[in-house]
């Protein structure tokens, strides 16, 4: 099996899903609980927060557990829409974001929120200057995501940040669900950053766990009411394995993370040599310093992504078509439709996505396979 799915989700591995199950059998305490069943709990809490937060250069304080990007992206959102009601009511997003950030954008649109949806070049990547020029005195947060999810494409988050240096009141929050371990961390990181999202199962941990870092001093509103927990910010007992799990995890993840990524880089990087001349074949994720070295997106022109997904995957060839998010129900494209590329193409795009296991042999044989279909097709369809 070759599995060139990776952005859609990846696979346990299994120092984290050791981890995982001695704290269920070990550590089942409540942390909130003051007896010295809880106390041993909330060590454990403490101690993957400050490992997650010294592998990202951030405080302890700073980072905050939630069940994933989804709701890290809403709580940033929406928390600091609930916190900032009183002096604005403008946010700037982009139209590449993924459905997380810009449906909760949307949602808040209807609230009576004014929304700037920033445009995207032919590379999917917006312009700081259109930024700078949307920017006014009812802005209070600006939601750039770091890579795109569908094509990879890198998004200018340090330009932006120098913008913003002089809008001190405004937040910024960055999407970087797909952007950890990939060896492009200065490039989708500045410290005028003030909120960041993470899903650790795009890095070998549990599902249903990730993390929203909140910078020191900046004021987000709870979307939970309950208990307490998170400082008060996030309700809920917390999910103590899945935690574990996930810093254990991470601190795998980001180990001689330049290696790995050359590595995703040169799987990437031979696909491409082989797709760039080929009739018909439409690649959307160059090979370039701005584009994230694990995602390669294309098309076939005349064949629908799903037909080629599924072609693939009787040849035991796992690849998605853009978001595994938006690709069960069929939608198309959204990033690719932002660049105004031609819906044929849009709807015949896929995503391949590679992670550190992956290998230039795996896609040797993808190249063996897929030209075996792309002969196929291309005589079907007179290309060449």
């Amino acid at each position: 099996m070759i599995y060139f799915d990776n952005s859609a989700t990846t696979k346990m591995s299994t120092e984290a899903l050791t981890t995982y199950e001695e704290v269920v059998k070990n550590i089942w305490g409540n942390p909130s609980s003051l007896h010295q069943l809880g106390d041993r709990a909330h060590q454990l809490l403490e101690a993957a927060r400050k490992q997650c937060a010294n592998l990202l250069g951030v405080k302890p304080c700073e980072i905050f557990f939630t069940s994933g990007g989804t709701e890290s992206d809403n709580w940033a959102i929406k928390g600091t829409a609930l916190a900032k009601r009183e002096f604005g009511r403008h946010i700037i997003t982009s139209s590449v974001e993924h459905a997380a950030v810009g449906n909760a954008v949307q949602s808040l649109k209807e609230l009576g929120y004014r929304v700037t949806v920033l445009p995207v070049n032919k590379r999917g990547q917006v312009n700081p200057a259109d930024l700078k020029q949307a920017l006014d005195s009812d802005t209070i947060l600006v939601s750039i995501m770091g890579v795109n999810n569908e094509i990879g494409a890198i998004q200018p988050i340090p330009e932006i940040g120098d913008i913003l240096e002089n809008y001190p009141s405004v937040h910024f929050h960055v999407d970087n669900v797909q952007a950890l371990g990939k060896g492009i961390w200065d490039q989708v990181y500045s410290p005028r950053v003030d909120l960041m999202s993470f899903s650790a199962h795009k890095f070998h941990a549990p599902r249903g766990i990730g993390i929203l870092y909140k910078k020191a001093g900046r004021t987000l509103k709870p979307l939970h009411d309950g208990g307490g927990q998170e400082k008060g910010l996030r309700s809920g007992t917390e999910n103590l394995p899945a935690i574990a799990a996930m810093a254990k995890a991470m601190r795998l993840y980001l180990d001689n993370e330049p290696a790995k990524a050359a590595r995703q880089r040169a799987i990437k990087e031979r696909i491409i040599n082989y797709l760039q001349d080929k009739p018909g074949i439409t690649i959307f994720s160059p090979a370039e310093q701005d584009f994230a070295p694990h995602i390669l997106c294309f098309s076939l022109a005349g064949i629908r992504g799903e037909t080629l997904v599924h072609t693939l995957e009787a040849q035991d060839i796992y690849v998605s078509t853009t978001s595994a998010c938006s690709s069960r129900s069929g939608e198309e494209a959204g990033t690719l439709h932002a660049m105004h590329i031609d819906d044929g193409l849009a709807t015949s795009a896929i995503r391949l996505s590679f992670d550190e296991h992956n290998t230039l042999a795996e896609a040797d044989e993808f190249i063996r396979v897929f030209d075996q279909i792309y002969r196929h097709f291309a005589k079907v369809n007179h290309l060449g």
